[in-house]
């Protein structure tokens, strides 16, 4: 591995909240820790279609999911498979759906849950969460600060090559309270505030970072199509590496290709869209 990365994915978020609410990432930007560039997700711009496109690279009229109720075994490569290729270790700390897709399916509340499998072709160390009864009344989503804590014990006792993290805790909120109020200002605050410390720990166990989401939420709590709010997200990138102008909108399918590209693992060829990091 020429590099370590850890990517972290703030489901539905849209790029308006993260400019204007997420100070401690904002204010690295301002600094010049921290470089950000919108990023545009496929459609459907719906989570479960975004999560195998963030890793597979392919839109999802090639993958085949079309939806959260459209969950199954991927076949295409992906970013933990790639890395596992060249000798890398990996570790998630997410939805359920993600070891669905990338390690077995159906998820299995008590194998699944929690594993250790140093001789897997893809994830490595996974722990999941399923957010089962989920509702408007009850979320269901973990603390996110328990998430971001998962994940650095597992870069601390196995030396992760690759980390993904994904929570759902504003997405959720989001389809509860829509985003022009004050309590999606307020959580999208301690996400901010919860998230902060941590990326300072990472960058000083060497990792480069990569804050984004999977698509964004539009003023009715919505996403799945095309408008702006529903697609268009923030991508925080901390590292080393050359990026493209300012004002330029990366394709989500660039991602895949991207974090392989910097880790020195293979890009899968049906990973056609071009790396976004230089």
């Amino acid at each position: 591995m020429d590099n370590k990365l850890l990517l972290i994915i703030l489901d539905g978020v849209p790029w308006r909240n993260f400019r204007r609410l997420f100070g401690n990432l904002e204010g690295w930007v301002d600094s010049g820790d921290a470089r950000v560039w919108k990023l545009r997700s496929v459609l459907p711009s719906i989570s479960a279609s975004c999560y195998a496109s963030i890793h597979t690279g392919v839109a999802p009229a090639i993958h085949g999911c079309t939806g959260n109720a459209n969950v199954f075994r991927l076949k295409e490569k992906d970013v933990f498979s790639q890395v596992r290729e060249a000798g890398g270790v990996t570790g998630a700390v997410a939805h359920s759906y993600w070891s669905s897709f990338f390690n077995r399916h159906p998820f299995d509340y008590v194998r699944d849950i929690e594993y250790d499998e140093p001789e897997s072709k893809t994830i490595n160390h996974g722990r999941f969460h399923t957010m089962t009864g989920y509702g408007k009344d009850n979320q269901m989503t973990p603390s996110d600060v328990d998430l971001f804590g998962t994940l650095t014990n597992l870069c601390l006792r196995f030396g992760l090559d690759y980390g993904m993290l994904h929570t759902c805790t504003l997405d959720s909120m989001g389809h509860r309270y829509f985003h022009d109020c004050q309590e999606m200002d307020h959580a999208c605050f301690v996400m901010d505030e919860m998230l902060a410390p941590f990326i300072t720990r990472w960058r000083d166990l060497g990792y480069e970072v990569i804050v984004t989401a999977d698509h964004g939420q539009d003023e009715r709590g919505h996403h799945g199509g095309r408008s702006p709010l529903q697609q268009e997200t923030a991508l925080y990138y901390f590292g080393d590496a050359d990026g493209p102008d300012h004002s330029d909108v990366i394709d989500q399918r660039q991602l895949a290709p991207a974090i392989l590209q910097r880790l020195g693992a293979p890009v899968a060829e049906t990973m056609k869209a071009e790396p976004f990091l230089r």
